[in-house]
């Protein structure tokens, strides 16, 4: 779908949709259409339950007097209440409607509100922002198709008083929904198309934007030790690989953090990536396991985040890391019992290959660390069931040992929508993963199983580094459609990770 701006008063055809505020408050635009067909907008309002209220839309076939298919009124609310992720929701809510009602192309006529709120110019980016991603769609494998299930929008004009900077503003945004949809791309393919190597190369794809990819393999991986890494993919055919991106938007000294290249240190993001996961020995139910398709949800994060930061060229040096497995079994799986030596050093008893998430980002954490001495450091995963028992499908798990870092997550989440609910680390719950073989066992007990994983992780985090983890587990996939998001691959991540990067560290 192509996204246009345009000065107020140009030429029009197919759908036009216009604002009503709170109380059926018609907006300039709105009213002008509504004088332009005799009041009858304002007929079809009276007869309606529509009341202008937040994504509230009324379609009314257009009535003599306008050159138009039809009309959609969208609810705005009160002004004074609407937040961005409001106005991208009606974005994403109007390219809902149009494509159902099988549009094919549609003008937005866009007002000045009432009160301090953000310009003409960034409401119509963002409202554009929220469609483009709604546009969205994985159908690359479908030969057959009911006519009324295609997406028919092919084109969305934004009209306003300064089409320009609604251009300029709308510019970088666009290149954040490529991440997004590189992501959902990503996460959305089959395992037997995506797999640890191929994924791999379709990181090495950011390359046309500056960015430096390196890819590791098992060897280089086993010379330096990754051990935990590499014990969950030993099963497997597919061999395992280690992702390395580097982003140097800032090449210049920081006044914190610079290394030894003068150059300052870089935001790491390090990512899960189990490209298929079985369970290994300790294998899954079948039912549901086809979803396991997308245990690389946290890998996939990264990389769509640094295709996002390249594109729009972030004033920032970010390294991504993803650990890139199959956890498969077979007569070379890793057993439940095997103890394994971690990059760090340290050993973890494996007491069930399920639990193999927190294995492979141990080696990725130390390795980022290692290898980069990051300012901080977030972590991504698909990691546990337990965190969708916890907060649904409603809110991510943040895990945090610095609080300024939880505060920048939390607030950037807000502002995008992608929401994160900080839950307890401690003393406590790190004894549960306290093992009588080794340094530590990759399970806790029962209880408090997506805390237990963070401390796992936590003993791979070097004391003086600002960290975050990131249980994506219930926010990865959606069932059903919702704002800005298809049903199917969501792209949770990316840009809060953008978002964060935009208002914090450029």
């Amino acid at each position: 779908m192509k996204i246009a701006f345009a000065p107020l008063g140009s030429p029009q055809s197919g759908a036009i949709a216009a604002g009503v505020l709170a109380d059926s408050k018609l907006t300039a635009n709105a009213a002008a259409l509504d004088k332009a067909c005799g009041g009858a907008l304002s007929r079809a309002i009276e007869a309606s339950r529509f009341k202008g209220k937040l994504g509230q839309f009324l379609e009314v076939v257009a009535p003599p007097g306008l050159p138009n298919s039809r009309v959609v009124l969208c609810g705005l609310g009160k002004p004074a209440e609407l937040k961005d992720s409001d106005v991208e929701g009606i974005g994403g809510g109007l390219v809902a409607l149009l494509n159902k009602a099988g549009e094919k192309e549609a003008t937005v006529l866009l007002d000045k509100l009432p009160g301090k709120g953000p310009s003409t110019a960034q409401r119509a980016a963002q409202a554009a922002l929220g469609a483009l991603l709604r546009s969205y769609r994985f159908d690359k494998y479908k030969t057959k198709e009911k006519e009324e299930a295609k997406p028919t929008l092919a084109r969305l004009t934004w009209m306003l008083d300064d089409p320009k900077a609604a251009a300029k503003a709308f510019a970088p945004m666009q290149r954040v929904a490529e991440g997004v949809f590189f992501t959902r791309d990503l996460v959305s393919e089959p395992p037997n198309i995506l797999f640890p190597k191929s994924l791999a190369a379709q990181a090495r794809t950011l390359s046309k934007l500056g960015v430096r990819v390196t890819v590791l393999g098992v060897a280089q991986m086993k010379k330096l030790g990754m051990g935990a890494l590499l014990g969950v993919g030993q099963g497997s055919a597919q061999e395992s690989q280690l992702v390395v991106m580097e982003w140097i938007g800032a090449p210049g000294a920081g006044k914190s953090g610079a290394g030894k290249t003068g150059r300052k240190a870089p935001l790491a993001f390090v990512g899960k990536g189990v490209t298929f996961d079985t369970g290994g020995i300790s294998i899954k139910p079948a039912a549901g396991m086809e979803d396991m398709k997308w245990d690389m949800g946290g890998a996939g994060v990264v990389i769509g985040l640094m295709r996002a930061l390249a594109g729009r060229k972030a004033k920032v040096n970010a390294v991504g890391v993803c650990g890139l497995v199959e956890n498969m079994p077979s007569g070379t799986a890793q057993r439940p019992g095997d103890i394994v030596t971690s990059m760090s050093g340290q050993t973890i008893e494996v007491l069930n290959t399920d639990a193999e998430g927190r294995l492979v980002l141990a080696d990725a954490l130390w390795y980022a660390q290692e290898k980069f001495k990051p300012q901080m450091i977030v972590d991504l995963a698909t990691l546990t069931g337990a965190i969708i028992i916890s907060l649904g499908h409603e809110h991510a798990g943040l895990f945090s040992n610095d609080d300024t870092l939880s505060k920048r997550l939390t607030a950037a989440g807000q502002a995008v929508d992608e929401k994160l609910w900080r839950m307890p680390l401690g003393e406590a719950y790190d004894k549960l993963i306290d093992s009588d073989a080794a340094d530590m066992k990759n399970i806790g007990n029962r209880t408090a199983g997506a805390i237990s994983a963070a401390q796992f992780l936590q003993r791979f985090i070097k004391d003086k580094t600002p960290w975050a983890h990131l249980d994506i587990a219930g926010v990865t996939w959606s069932s059903k459609d919702h704002g800005t998001a298809a049903k199917g691959g969501t792209g949770f991540g990316v840009r809060l990770l953008d978002r964060l990067v935009a208002d914090y560290y450029e």
